[in-house]
């Protein structure tokens, strides 16, 4: 089971081209990170995939299912994506009942929806703001609400975009602790970010985009050390690769005891 992109392109009803000939696969249980300055085509990329937009051309498969057949609504059981602006996907007035939203619409039963919610709040650590109205919370803590509300749909791929922004280093680690935790129960977490220190600690497969397409699909190692991806995505190397490669150091350094023991 996987979700498979297939010579996609995706252009604006104004004729802008966003996306151009797009060949990836993201298997059911990978945690994979997308890398890449804006305009590279990250965010309509990922948006392809849960239907939010419908290829030009080309075809995009979630376990089979061609997301040119089904609705957003439809595809959202498989995809769940998590916008960057938390306030463009929160509209309920307190938090227990924007994560409960769904779980009502669909009838689901009642002890199921109790834990799923008591689940998600787990994961995000929202627990002391369940009952407040979402908007009078730190804008880092909205942003958590927004992932609870898909972790208790349930899909099996997640796709976050931008999830640090804002986070400091509480936020930092309960970012990596859900991921980790989503991951054990066999999901997919599909993350945008211009952190590259976020991606080279939680990510083990680094997608780079540059220029409307995929220029590196690779390990983290192999990602952050090929200088010429760095240079045409725009990117930074993660700190200790940047220092590793400043002293002379080769192999594919990314972490400090890895960088101790090549000197």
């Amino acid at each position: 089971m996987a979700i498979e992109l297939k010579k996609v392109s995706f252009s604006y009803p104004n004729g802008f081209e966003a996306v151009h000939e797009v060949d990836l696969r993201i298997e059911e249980g990978e945690k994979v990170a997308i890398v890449g300055q804006n305009g590279a085509g990250k965010t309509t990329t990922v948006k392809l995939m849960n239907g939010l937009n419908l290829p030009s051309s080309g075809d995009v498969l979630v376990d089979g299912i061609n997301t040119k057949d089904k609705t957003c609504a439809f595809m959202s059981k498989y995809v769940g994506y998590v916008f960057q602006n938390p306030d463009d996907q929160i509209f309920n007035s307190s938090v227990r009942k924007e994560l409960e939203y769904m779980p009502k619409y669909t009838k689901m039963d009642t002890k199921e929806m109790n834990r799923r919610v008591e689940r998600a709040v787990e994961l995000t650590g929202i627990q002391k703001y369940i009952d407040s109205n979402p908007f009078d919370i730190p804008y880092p803590i909205r942003k958590f609400v927004t992932i609870a509300s898909i972790i208790v749909s349930d899909p099996k791929y997640f796709i976050f975009d931008e999830p640090t922004a804002g986070q400091d280093l509480h936020g930092m680690k309960q970012l990596g602790y859900l991921i980790d935790e989503l991951q054990k129960e066999g999901k997919a977490i599909i993350t945008i970010t211009h952190d590259m220190e976020f991606a080279v600690n939680n990510f083990t497969r680094v997608v780079a985009m540059a220029h409307k397409q995929v220029i590196k699909d690779g390990t983290r190692e192999d990602t952050f050390w090929d200088l010429d991806v760095i240079r045409e995505s725009r990117i930074k190397q993660p700190v200790i690769a940047e220092l590793a490669h400043d002293l002379g150091v080769d192999g594919n350094v990314l972490f400090c005891d890895e960088l101790v023991a090549k000197l």
